[in-house]
């Protein structure tokens, strides 16, 4: 691993990741998936439109996919713990480039139906809740744990300029020109790229767990929703983004190109744009988490953070005119993105090592179950009420669920006794370890 030299430390700390050559490989598979989800989310939706479908025939492929996930990333944490991430993260990109390159085909061919694109979009789902873990576990695998705060700023900022800005801006363009079926082959092509990183990343040992390993992966799971129970912050935080996610997701990914289409007339151009808003307001929340500071209160800041940013959602429902609703983008791409890179490096610090990729999907599983749910029932309900009730709700409720998980969870003596700006262990100072200062199960706190 590289070492820090006077020209590497002169780059800005969100980029100086980049001079590892192993992570460099990590963030082009990134990218490359990221940029193929990005496609994704416009390409789909003007395919389902394309088919005759509108907001209940997309809730239902959105549903397929985050059930495919949900029902998949338990099984990932499991195995990004027993298997070399390499493997998986090869195996992940395989699948969805044949998934989707079969869909394109279909479309192309004028012989694509619906059943098939919602299990094209299951599979796409269950790939990604493979993909999670092993990611997350591997991280901090190439990287020294002084540069984990970095890593997760800079990809909190290469996720929305790719998943909202230039995925989405090329897939609104080869839509209006081509069609949804050549903008689905461009999400294979970006698959297969992924595919390419994957292939030139090191292998990376799985890590001993000692004399107490658990012997079976049943036992595995087990050992991490122990952790995960006794674990306050941990517990707090990801029931209180359970809760979040099933009052904002389904809006927010399923309704808003209908709140764009049906209130303010537009397109896939101007689904695209309202998605950049989005993206550069990620942008602009991951740098500046990246780079500054870590609060010295993280958790209530998060928490705090993840609230408000529903409540930009109320504009999709009330304006009738597009630019409410790009600025309404900007203010919650940046608000959700700053504490993600909070959380992120939170995880890698706190977690012990030989738990991160079973804790990280635990996260992906627990803060995203009612995400089938919410994305499924989004459609319905605003056909049955309306756009605006839907908006209003979601922008309304994460406030209150918020203050009430700080009020209940009492997590300030926790982050006080935990700062995340301070190096403590041997990890801190060296770039072959796995990733931060570990804690136990038994000095977490959990009481």
């Amino acid at each position: 691993m590289a070492t820090t030299t006077d020209g590497a430390s002169r780059l800005p700390r969100a980029v100086r990741p980049l001079r590892h050559p192993a992570y460099r490989w990590l963030a082009g598979n990134l990218a490359a998936s990221v940029l193929a989800e990005g496609l994704w989310v416009v390409a789909v939706v003007w395919q389902v439109i394309a088919l005759g479908g509108g907001a209940t025939a997309f809730s239902l492929v959105s549903g397929a996919l985050a059930l495919g996930a949900v029902l998949t990333a338990l099984l990932g944490g499991v195995l990004a713990d027993r298997l070399p991430q390499r493997r998986i993260l090869l195996v992940v990109a395989a699948m969805q480039v044949g998934a989707v390159g079969l869909v394109a085909g279909l479309s192309l061919t004028g012989t694509l139906g619906l059943p098939a694109l919602v299990v094209v979009a299951a599979v796409i789902g269950v790939a990604g809740g493979l993909m999670f873990p092993a990611y997350s576990a591997v991280v901090p695998r190439l990287v020294p744990a002084d540069e984990l705060q970095a890593v997760n700023g800079l990809e909190g900022m290469l996720r929305p300029v790719l998943l909202s800005a230039v995925g989405p801006a090329i897939a609104g363009f080869v839509v209006a020109v081509a069609g949804p079926g050549v903008a689905l082959g461009a999400v294979a092509l970006a698959s297969a790229v992924a595919l390419g990183c994957a292939s030139m990343l090191p292998a990376t040992p799985v890590l001993e767990r000692g004399d107490g390993a658990a012997p079976t992966a049943l036992a595995d799971l087990r050992e991490g929703f122990r952790y995960m129970l006794v674990t306050r912050w941990l517990l707090v935080t990801l029931v209180f983004a359970c809760l979040m996610i099933l009052a904002v997701l389904g809006p927010l990914e399923v309704l808003v190109p209908f709140a764009v289409k049906d209130r303010a007339g537009g397109g896939p151009g101007e689904h695209a744009l309202v998605l950049a808003c989005y993206g550069a307001g990620g942008v602009v929340g991951s740098f500046a988490a990246g780079s500054l500071r870590t609060p010295r209160r993280y958790l209530t800041a998060m928490i705090v953070m993840w609230s408000v940013a529903s409540l930009p959602l109320a504009v999709f429902g009330l304006a009738t005119s597009l630019w409410p609703m790009a600025v309404a983008g900007f203010l919650i791409g940046a608000l959700f993105s700053a504490p993600q890179v909070i959380w992120g490096t939170l995880l890698q610090r706190r977690v012990p090592p030989e738990l991160l990729g079973r804790v990280s999907s635990l996260d992906f599983f627990v803060s995203l179950a009612f995400m089938p749910v919410s994305m499924a029932l989004a459609g319905p309900i605003s056909g049955a009420v309306g756009l605006e009730p839907v908006f209003v709700v979601a922008a309304l409720a994460p406030p209150v669920i918020g203050a009430v998980a700080l009020l209940v969870g009492r997590l300030g003596p926790d982050e006080l006794d935990h700062p995340l700006d301070v190096p403590t262990g041997p990890a801190a100072t060296g770039a072959t370890g796995p990733g931060g200062p570990a804690e136990g199960i038994s000095s977490s706190s959990g009481s």
